[in-house]
């Protein structure tokens, strides 16, 4: 690992070329790729650097770059040693996690555990669970992004309850809801205000709540889970030990490959349906849709929007039931 992790630095300039060769200047980045380039990648102790260990450290300067972006307004992070924790926790979580490695937000939400937590270890070991279940948000190939169920479970039900909505953004090219890429790849963080995040992440995964997830996450290996939000298909015996959101969530999710819509979608559904009557009048293109969206950064109350996605999960089942029968 790079002697540069622990040592209270942050690093926001390459250290190494594309080829695993030394960087002592970033000024001499672009010279030392042209003039080095057949030149062998190796490590401190002369020793050939693999390509993963190569990929690893062409991400720590951006890394860097977005931990000293990140909840910029805290007087938390005027101290570097809680700036250089959370680059550290980010930095060993990309080395750990080789397949996903470091992708932008999630610095977003690590940071809720360093200015939680005082230990470090103690920081980094919740972050590595949290990212259990979300790591596969972060998957994204040419092909698909890693929150594409979710954005499709956001159009049907978008579908479901504001047919009219709907069909002015797919009018407008919107039709794949990718504006809304970001409240689910970092859980509103940008929408709401730090404390309200919080309350947010309780209420979401308190809703969520699984009798199996503790024995889950013993059972398997670090950063292993695959599976969206936490969810996956299973047959239960007895849905008693659930919640009164889950059972209900669990029932309409019967037939359903994907398993059970997480609440994180109606929390997204609840932002648009409240923006309606702006966006049908407003927006003429995407760039209006992202730029009404953009306005309720930091503005979003959690407890209303929590409301209003209870309300749109109660009535969204009402009308799928109704179809059914």
């Amino acid at each position: 690992m790079d002697p540069h992790v622990g040592s209270g630095k942050i690093i926001t300039a390459p250290i190494i070329t594309d080829h695993g060769l030394p960087i002592n200047d970033p000024l001499v980045l672009l010279e030392a790729t042209t003039t080095h380039h057949h030149q062998p990648s190796t490590s401190s102790n002369g020793r050939e650097l693999d390509k993963d260990t190569i990929q690893w450290k062409l991400t720590l300067h951006q890394i860097g770059l977005d931990v000293l972006r990140t909840d910029r307004s805290m007087l938390f992070y005027d101290k570097k040693e809680n700036l250089s924790k959370l680059w550290d926790i980010l930095a060993v979580y990309a080395w750990i996690d080789k397949e996903v490695g470091y992708c932008q937000g999630m610095s977003d939400l690590c940071s809720p555990m360093i200015v939680l937590l005082s230990d470090e270890a103690d920081a980094f070991w919740c972050f590595e669970r949290l990212m259990r279940r979300l790591r596969g948000n972060f998957r994204c190939t040419q092909q698909s992004v890693g929150v594409e169920n979710q954005l499709q479970h956001l159009a049907s039900i978008i579908q479901v309850l504001d047919r009219k909505l709907h069909d002015h953004l797919e009018t407008l090219g919107g039709g794949d809801y990718l504006f809304a890429f970001r409240m689910f790849m970092v859980l509103f963080r940008r929408e709401l205000s730090f404390g309200d995040s919080l309350y947010l992440w309780e209420m979401m995964w308190a809703l969520e709540y699984d009798p199996d997830m503790f024995s889950t996450y013993e059972e398997s290996g670090p950063a292993t889970d695959t599976s969206t939000q936490g969810y996956k298909p299973r047959v239960v015996k007895s849905t008693r030990q659930f919640g009164k959101y889950e059972r209900a969530n669990m029932k309409s999710a019967t037939n359903c490959v994907d398993g059970p819509v997480p609440i994180s979608v109606f929390l997204v559904a609840s932002v648009l349906k409240e923006n309606s009557q702006k966006l049908l009048q407003e927006a003429r293109g995407l760039d209006d849709i992202i730029r009404i969206l953009n306005n309720v950064n930091g503005n979003l109350d959690a407890k209303k929007a929590c409301a209003g996605a209870l309300k749109l999960h109660a009535k969204y089942l009402r009308k799928m039931q109704g179809k059914k029968s």
